[in-house]
């Protein structure tokens, strides 16, 4: 279908209020002709530069109802962001809509499309959401086109086939979960977590369980389920939950699918006289929540909180966010990013980790921003505390071997930290995952790392007037750049938890003075940092992890190995393969049992440790056959 060409703004004008006077909603849009569109309409947003367009059109949660209305939207040729999650439209997915060239970001998810994913045609497309809808037949195979895509939701769909081998670099979030799907993982989505691939009973190979059979071939597409009820539920006209992938706000039970097909008269029938009994409902409803909202509000300070329905609200990210302190997103100077703490709630996230210090999670903003946000638990310091460890740790000069904290959020119940995203993951996942992928970290790699880590340490131990520490240093915590770079994450939040930085099962990476006091110093990060350096050396991990059966006290096995002068055993299978390093391993086994000394003034300073690493790095800088396998 050809796309009707727009010029100005009063264009996008007419086309926003055609589609406003075709589409049922819920909430009131105060759309008016003599008003100003890019100042005064909710939702759109228009361009900074240049002729005014609108180029942002964000409406979730509106009770917008039925079918998206034709040769509306469509208009808009320099729309580049669209978001109408969180809705009640149905129908098809509009395909003239979904191939305007501007558009980058897409978000239609939590509504109730059926039919095909229609062939995206917008090259520049960065985000895909169309997760919790009931989209049935094949993944389009022309998404393999869109080479500027970084993140895809299809889960919690009915779509089944064969996925498609999508050779997307630049894709770091993807969720197929939750469908019909067959056959085996493509090779270049191997590299996704299990979780994004779950759900699909038919569905193996790596990173879920070996496929024992041949696939068979693509069975012809599922018939389309009959469409969900068009009018909404009566007993809730609040707005609906953004994406699963987002922890942010609450989850309502999904909609279940009619089992019976309906008659095309039927079903026009029903979307007239559900319209209109739907308007109805929802102005009194609206009504109904608004005035149970200034009540509840009224009733105390703090009392009104996102997240209190649904599904295991304290495992919800954003879940005591309190309404009276939404945006209060405190950014520190030097941070490029624009969006704010409503941007932050509504983004697609997907848990990173659970520590004990917290959550951590990976939120894609419609913008494809991407993030890590931390959600702290047992925080036991006060605000005005919690705002002074924050500035110091904000005022940090940049390295780059440190994570930068960008911003924060604080309220009584709900406690953020926002960092930059470091792409490859942690140094724990890449010694300590599944060596069969072939990813195995070489020796110039490890000592890379090393240093790099020691540096970042080191800078950190410089802040502050060489007062603040790091406080839970451990593999997890050594991010790591696509170029094997080490860059330290999760400093500076020990004086404020109300637990220890490591477990209490095993020594793992703390100091042996922490047993007797909670005081923890600069000589405890040296100490931890020792233990990292033996992780390295050993390959063995010092905390508890499946498949073993105690954890090993890693600075006392390795003296009593090296007292048995079988030092050789100390060292990672893997790395024995390599020729003329073992002078290099044992300097830096030295370095490590110097630096897990029991007595604290016998350990060295982090910039000593720096300055040992690099002599290390670079006696062994050879350009020889050192680093080649030995076969």
């Amino acid at each position: 279908m050809a796309i009707t060409v727009t010029a100005d703004l009063n264009s996008d004008r007419d086309a926003l209020l055609d589609f406003a006077s075709a589409m049922p909603h819920a909430r009131r849009l105060n759309w008016i002709n003599s008003s100003l569109i890019c100042t005064s309409w909710a939702g759109v947003t228009c361009s900074s530069r240049g002729p005014a367009r609108v180029v942002a059109l964000r409406l979730p949660a509106y009770g917008l109802l039925g079918p998206l209305p034709d040769n509306t939207l469509a208009r808009l040729d320099a729309l580049t962001t669209l978001s109408l999650r969180s809705n009640y439209l149905n129908g098809t997915l509009p395909s003239d809509l979904l191939s305007l060239d501007s558009l980058r970001y897409v978000n239609l998810q939590h509504n109730r499309f059926s039919g095909a994913i229609p062939s995206f045609q917008s090259p520049l497309l960065n985000v895909i959401d169309l997760s919790f809808n009931s989209l049935t037949g094949n993944i389009p195979q022309t998404l393999q086109n869109l080479t500027h895509l970084t993140a895809l939701f299809l889960q919690n769909n009915s779509l089944s086939g064969f996925i498609p081998d999508l050779n997307l670099p630049d894709l770091v979030q993807l969720n197929f979960s939750n469908n019909n799907l067959n056959g085996s993982v493509p090779s270049h989505l191997q590299r996704f977590p299990a979780s994004s691939f779950t759900g699909n009973s038919m569905l193996c190979g790596k990173p879920l369980q070996t496929c024992h059979v041949a696939s068979p071939p693509s069975p012809s597409p599922s018939p389309s389920p009959s469409s969900p009820p068009l009018s909404p539920p009566s007993r809730d006209l609040s707005p609906p939950p953004p994406s699963s992938q987002s922890p942010f706000s609450p989850t309502l039970p999904q909609t279940q699918k009619s089992s019976k097909s309906l008659g095309t008269s039927s079903i026009v029938a029903l979307g007239v006289g559900g319209a209109a009994v739907a308007a109805v409902v929802a102005s009194a409803l609206l009504v109904f929540c608004l005035k149970r909202r200034r009540a509840a509000a009224g009733g105390g300070k703090g009392n009104a909180v996102v997240g209190r329905r649904g599904e295991t609200p304290k495992e919800e990210f954003g879940s005591g966010v309190q309404e009276a302190e939404k945006n209060q997103l405190i950014f520190f100077q030097g941070s490029s990013y624009s969006f704010n703490l409503e941007d932050l709630l509504r983004a697609s996230a997907e848990v990173l980790g659970k520590g004990i210090y917290g959550t951590t999670y990976t939120a894609v903003l419609e913008e494809g921003t991407t993030v890590v946000v931390k959600r702290l638990r047992e925080v036991i310091s006060g605000k005005r505390e919690f705002e002074q460890q924050m500035k110091a740790i904000g005022k940090l000069h940049p390295h780059p071997n440190v994570v930068p904290l960008r911003a924060y959020y604080h309220s009584k119940d709900e406690k953020l930290l926002v960092y930059d995203h470091v792409p490859a993951g942690s140094l724990y996942t890449r010694l300590h995952g599944n060596r069969e992928n072939g990813r195995i970290l070489d020796w110039e790699s490890r000592v890379k790392i090393c240093l790099g880590a020691s540096k970042g340490i080191a800078h950190i131990h410089s802040a502050s007037g060489n007062r603040l520490t790091h406080g839970n240093i451990k593999s997890s915590n050594i991010l790591l750049s696509l170029d094997t770079n080490a860059c330290v994450a999760d400093f500076g939040l020990t004086p404020l938890m109300g637990v220890p930085a490591t477990p209490s099962r095993g020594a793992g990476y703390r100091a042996p003075e922490l047993i007797e006091t909670t005081r923890y110093t600069q000589k405890c990060d040296v100490y931890s940092f020792g233990v990292l350096l033996l992780e390295l050396l050993t390959g063995k991990s010092p905390i508890l992890t499946p498949g073993q059966e105690d954890v090993t006290d890693l600075p006392r096995w390795v003296q009593s190995v090296v007292r048995e002068e079988w030092t050789a055993e100390v060292f990672d299978s893997e790395l024995v393969r390599y020729q003329s390093v073992e002078e290099e391993m044992m300097q830096m086994l030295e370095i490590a049992m110097a630096c897990v000394a029991k007595v604290p003034e016998m350990r060295p300073a982090m910039h000593e440790v720096v300055r040992m690493i690099e002599e290390l790095s670079d006696s062994g800088n050879q350009p020889s056959s050192s680093n080649s396998p030995m076969l």
